[in-house]
């Protein structure tokens, strides 16, 4: 396996990819795979990493394209660091719905209550 990234705790790293049914963008958790990034797992270990890289390789009947990609700890789980995956977290960008809806709606409440 190409390694691209190795987490530290200095700068850890979640695992994320696509559901092979759905198409949308997933990252690994403590219990399989969540479409919310705020539950992903964190790691900061090269060889556990490395290790939830395989199973999730191993896991192609769910899973495609599974990766380690770098993210920062944030108040309400991991973030990305890298445009990229900001960009992948927004959802499809072919036309608007799903994720990106739902996202501008809670904008708009937020922007409301505040004023």
């Amino acid at each position: 396996m190409s390694k691209a990234f190795v987490p530290t705790a200095a700068k850890p790293g979640v695992i994320t990819a696509n559901d092979l049914r759905e198409g949308h963008n997933v990252w690994m958790c403590e219990d399989g795979w969540t479409a919310d990034p705020a539950r992903a797992t964190i790691f900061e270990d090269e060889a556990i990493a490395d290790l939830a890289l395989l199973k999730a390789v191993g896991q192609s009947n769910i899973v495609v394209g599974p990766y380690l990609v770098e993210a920062r700890r944030g108040p309400d789980g991991p973030e990305p660091t890298h445009f990229r995956e900001a960009f992948r977290q927004r959802g499809p960008s072919n036309y608007f719905h799903g994720i990106q809806a739902a996202k501008q709606a809670t904008a708009k409440q937020t922007e409301a209550s505040n004023v």
